[in-house]
Protein backbone atom coordinates (compact mmCIF):
# COMPACT_ATOMS: atom_id res chain seq x y z
CA UNK A 1 0.00 0.00 0.00
CA UNK A 2 2.74 2.44 0.94
CA UNK A 3 4.60 1.54 -2.25
CA UNK A 4 1.48 2.33 -4.30
CA UNK A 5 1.23 5.74 -2.63
CA UNK A 6 4.92 6.43 -3.31
CA UNK A 7 4.70 5.24 -6.92
CA UNK A 8 1.60 7.36 -7.61
CA UNK A 9 3.18 10.40 -5.95
CA UNK A 10 6.41 10.02 -7.90
CA UNK A 11 4.50 9.79 -11.19
CA UNK A 12 2.63 12.98 -10.33
CA UNK A 13 5.90 14.73 -9.40
CA UNK A 14 7.41 13.64 -12.74
CA UNK A 15 4.42 15.19 -14.50
CA UNK A 16 5.01 18.45 -12.59
CA UNK A 17 8.62 18.42 -13.76
CA UNK A 18 7.52 17.75 -17.36
CA UNK A 19 5.05 20.64 -17.14
CA UNK A 20 7.89 22.89 -15.94
CA UNK A 21 10.09 21.84 -18.87
CA UNK A 22 7.20 22.55 -21.23
CA UNK A 23 6.67 25.99 -19.68
CA UNK A 24 10.41 26.72 -19.90
CA UNK A 25 10.41 25.82 -23.59
CA UNK A 26 7.95 28.67 -24.16
CA UNK A 27 10.10 31.19 -22.29
CA UNK A 28 12.01 32.96 -25.02
CA UNK A 29 15.78 33.06 -25.03
CA UNK A 30 17.94 34.77 -27.63
CA UNK A 31 17.82 31.70 -29.88
CA UNK A 32 14.94 30.56 -32.05
CA UNK A 33 13.39 27.15 -31.39
CA UNK A 34 10.09 25.64 -32.61
CA UNK A 35 8.79 25.14 -29.04
CA UNK A 36 8.29 28.88 -28.75
CA UNK A 37 5.22 28.65 -30.96
CA UNK A 38 3.79 25.51 -29.34
CA UNK A 39 1.03 27.45 -27.56
CA UNK A 40 -0.17 29.31 -30.68
CA UNK A 41 -3.71 28.43 -31.75
CA UNK A 42 -4.82 29.05 -35.35
CA UNK A 43 -8.42 29.54 -36.46
CA UNK A 44 -8.67 26.62 -38.88
CA UNK A 45 -12.05 26.62 -40.60
CA UNK A 46 -13.79 27.90 -37.48
CA UNK A 47 -11.97 25.71 -34.92
CA UNK A 48 -8.97 26.70 -32.83
CA UNK A 49 -6.20 24.30 -33.81
CA UNK A 50 -2.60 24.10 -32.53
CA UNK A 51 -0.12 25.66 -34.97
CA UNK A 52 1.86 22.42 -35.36
CA UNK A 53 -1.26 20.75 -36.84
CA UNK A 54 -1.69 23.31 -39.64
CA UNK A 55 1.95 24.18 -40.37
CA UNK A 56 5.49 22.92 -39.98
CA UNK A 57 7.74 25.02 -37.76
CA UNK A 58 11.49 24.86 -38.38
CA UNK A 59 14.55 26.84 -37.38
CA UNK A 60 15.93 28.69 -40.40
CA UNK A 61 18.90 30.14 -38.52
CA UNK A 62 19.66 30.90 -34.87
CA UNK A 63 17.42 33.98 -34.88
CA UNK A 64 14.64 33.05 -37.34
CA UNK A 65 11.81 30.53 -37.38
CA UNK A 66 10.36 29.33 -40.67
CA UNK A 67 6.64 28.48 -40.58
CA UNK A 68 5.23 26.67 -43.62
CA UNK A 69 1.44 26.20 -43.57
CA UNK A 70 0.29 22.93 -45.10
CA UNK A 71 -2.34 24.83 -47.11
CA UNK A 72 -1.45 28.02 -48.95
CA UNK A 73 -4.81 29.54 -47.96
CA UNK A 74 -3.82 29.34 -44.26
CA UNK A 75 -0.83 31.73 -44.54
CA UNK A 76 -2.80 34.79 -43.40
CA UNK A 77 -4.57 32.92 -40.56
CA UNK A 78 -1.24 31.57 -39.25
CA UNK A 79 0.36 35.03 -39.50
CA UNK A 80 -2.55 36.56 -37.57
CA UNK A 81 -2.40 33.83 -34.89
CA UNK A 82 1.33 34.39 -34.31
CA UNK A 83 0.82 38.17 -34.02
CA UNK A 84 -2.07 37.75 -31.57
CA UNK A 85 -0.29 35.15 -29.41
CA UNK A 86 1.29 37.95 -27.34
CA UNK A 87 4.82 36.60 -27.80
CA UNK A 88 6.29 39.90 -28.97
CA UNK A 89 6.96 38.44 -32.42
CA UNK A 90 6.41 40.19 -35.75
CA UNK A 91 6.23 37.63 -38.60
CA UNK A 92 7.11 38.49 -42.21
CA UNK A 93 4.73 36.84 -44.66
CA UNK A 94 5.24 35.70 -48.24
CA UNK A 95 4.58 32.11 -49.42
CA UNK A 96 6.06 31.05 -46.10
CA UNK A 97 6.18 32.91 -42.81
CA UNK A 98 9.52 33.98 -41.38
CA UNK A 99 9.48 34.90 -37.70
CA UNK A 100 12.61 36.86 -36.73
CA UNK A 101 13.50 36.84 -33.04
CA UNK A 102 14.02 40.36 -31.76
CA UNK A 103 17.22 40.85 -29.79
CA UNK A 104 16.64 40.58 -26.06
CA UNK A 105 17.39 43.69 -24.06
CA UNK A 106 18.65 43.48 -20.48
CA UNK A 107 15.17 44.43 -19.24
CA UNK A 108 13.49 41.77 -21.38
CA UNK A 109 15.93 39.16 -20.11
CA UNK A 110 15.08 40.11 -16.51
CA UNK A 111 11.36 39.86 -17.26
CA UNK A 112 11.90 36.42 -18.79
CA UNK A 113 13.85 35.41 -15.65
CA UNK A 114 10.92 36.51 -13.47
CA UNK A 115 8.60 34.48 -15.65
CA UNK A 116 10.87 31.42 -15.33
CA UNK A 117 11.09 31.85 -11.54
CA UNK A 118 7.29 32.05 -11.36
CA UNK A 119 6.94 28.83 -13.34
CA UNK A 120 9.51 27.12 -11.11
CA UNK A 121 7.67 28.28 -7.97
CA UNK A 122 4.40 26.90 -9.37
CA UNK A 123 6.13 23.55 -9.89
CA UNK A 124 7.53 23.59 -6.35
CA UNK A 125 4.05 24.29 -4.97
CA UNK A 126 2.67 21.44 -7.05
CA UNK A 127 5.33 19.03 -5.73
CA UNK A 128 4.63 20.13 -2.15
CA UNK A 129 0.90 19.60 -2.65
CA UNK A 130 1.61 16.10 -3.92
CA UNK A 131 3.77 15.48 -0.82
CA UNK A 132 0.90 16.68 1.41
CA UNK A 133 -1.53 14.32 -0.32
CA UNK A 134 0.90 11.41 0.07
CA UNK A 135 1.48 12.19 3.76
CA UNK A 136 -2.28 12.37 4.36
CA UNK A 137 -2.75 8.98 2.69
CA UNK A 138 -0.04 7.45 4.90
CA UNK A 139 -1.57 9.01 8.03
CA UNK A 140 -4.97 7.62 7.07
CA UNK A 141 -3.47 4.15 6.77
CA UNK A 142 -1.88 4.56 10.21
CA UNK A 143 -5.20 5.74 11.71
CA UNK A 144 -6.96 2.70 10.32
CA UNK A 145 -4.21 0.53 11.87
CA UNK A 146 -3.27 -0.87 8.46
CA UNK A 147 0.38 0.11 9.02
CA UNK A 148 2.47 0.54 12.17
CA UNK A 149 3.86 3.83 13.48
CA UNK A 150 7.36 2.77 12.40
CA UNK A 151 6.14 2.12 8.86
CA UNK A 152 4.39 5.49 8.89
CA UNK A 153 7.59 7.24 10.00
CA UNK A 154 9.69 5.40 7.40
CA UNK A 155 7.19 6.22 4.66
CA UNK A 156 7.13 9.89 5.72
CA UNK A 157 10.93 10.02 5.54
CA UNK A 158 10.90 8.40 2.08
CA UNK A 159 8.24 10.83 0.87
CA UNK A 160 10.30 13.78 2.14
CA UNK A 161 13.43 12.47 0.38
CA UNK A 162 11.44 12.08 -2.84
CA UNK A 163 10.10 15.62 -2.48
CA UNK A 164 13.59 17.02 -1.82
CA UNK A 165 14.88 15.22 -4.93
CA UNK A 166 12.22 16.80 -7.17
CA UNK A 167 12.57 20.26 -5.61
CA UNK A 168 16.35 20.06 -6.23
CA UNK A 169 15.67 19.04 -9.83
CA UNK A 170 13.33 22.02 -10.28
CA UNK A 171 15.98 24.34 -8.82
CA UNK A 172 18.68 23.00 -11.14
CA UNK A 173 16.42 23.40 -14.19
CA UNK A 174 15.64 26.98 -13.12
CA UNK A 175 19.32 27.75 -12.64
CA UNK A 176 20.13 26.40 -16.12
CA UNK A 177 17.28 28.40 -17.68
CA UNK A 178 18.38 31.60 -15.93
CA UNK A 179 21.95 31.07 -17.16
CA UNK A 180 20.62 30.49 -20.68
CA UNK A 181 18.51 33.67 -20.49
CA UNK A 182 21.42 35.84 -19.41
CA UNK A 183 23.75 34.62 -22.19
CA UNK A 184 24.30 37.33 -24.77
Amino acid sequence: MINDIKKDGEERMKKSLEALENAFSKVRTGRAHPGMLSGVMVNYYGADTPLNQVASVNVEDSRTLLVQPFERSMVQAVDKAIREADLGLNPMTADVIRVPMPALTEETRRDMQKLARGEAENSRVSVRNIRRDMMNDVKDLAKEKEISEDEERRASDDIQKLTDKYIASIDSKLEAKEKELMEV
